[in-house]
């Protein structure tokens, strides 16, 4: 393994600088504040690569408490990827994502214009088309801690919600319909059994 530390312009300029280093055919991104559900994550993905029509796969996703991980405030279960979910709101938990390479080459990486949903737009640009494969593993694949980027204030709630609303209309995916349904999808997130 390597580790690069340097200065970045954010987060997705930093996500672009990792995806340009990485040298396998397959790329992931795990964020500080994340970590894997149990130790057959990677093996999971990897299984699931074996099917060389897949573009992507994805699992599940629990946000857990910042001070302990056992304790699950959302659980987030992802379901099979359609477009037509995706125009209903629906995206994995980027976390969980694993895409193959030449889908950043034909697509393009994250948009750094974009300081919170950069990710969104990202999955809106590669799969909002129904040209690309996605795979679902169902089951959790990554704990995140509360508290990120996206999560941190009523602020950060709002301008990422602008910002999805943009990269909704800028893909053509829909619009505040789509938004809507996109943060109603959460609520249920929060029951956790």
């Amino acid at each position: 393994m390597t580790v690069y530390s340097e200065p970045d312009s954010g987060i997705y300029d930093a996500l672009n600088k990792g995806v340009r280093k990485a040298s396998g055919d397959i790329v992931g991104v795990m964020h500080s504040d994340d970590t894997f559900a149990h130790d057959d994550v990677l093996a999971l993905v990897s299984g699931a690569f074996t099917n060389r029509n897949l573009d992507a796969v994805y699992g599940d996703l629990q946000y857990v408490s910042a001070r302990d991980e056992r304790k699950v405030i959302r659980h987030w279960i992802s379901g099979d990827y359609s477009l037509a979910r995706v125009r209903r709101g629906w995206m994995p938990p980027h976390p969980t994502m694993y895409v193959r390479r030449k889908v950043f080459k034909k697509f393009g990486a994250y948009d750094t214009s974009y300081r919170i949903a950069a990710d969104y737009d990202a999955f809106l640009r590669w799969f909002g088309r129904d040209q690309l494969r996605m795979g679902y593993i169902p089951e959790v694949l990554v704990k995140m801690r509360v508290g990120g980027e996206s999560n941190r204030s009523l602020g950060k709630i709002l301008r990422k919600s602008r910002e999805d609303y943009r990269a909704l209309r800028s893909n053509d995916i829909g619009g505040l319909g789509t938004l809507a349904l996109k943060n109603l999808r959460k609520v249920g997130q929060f029951v956790v059994k």
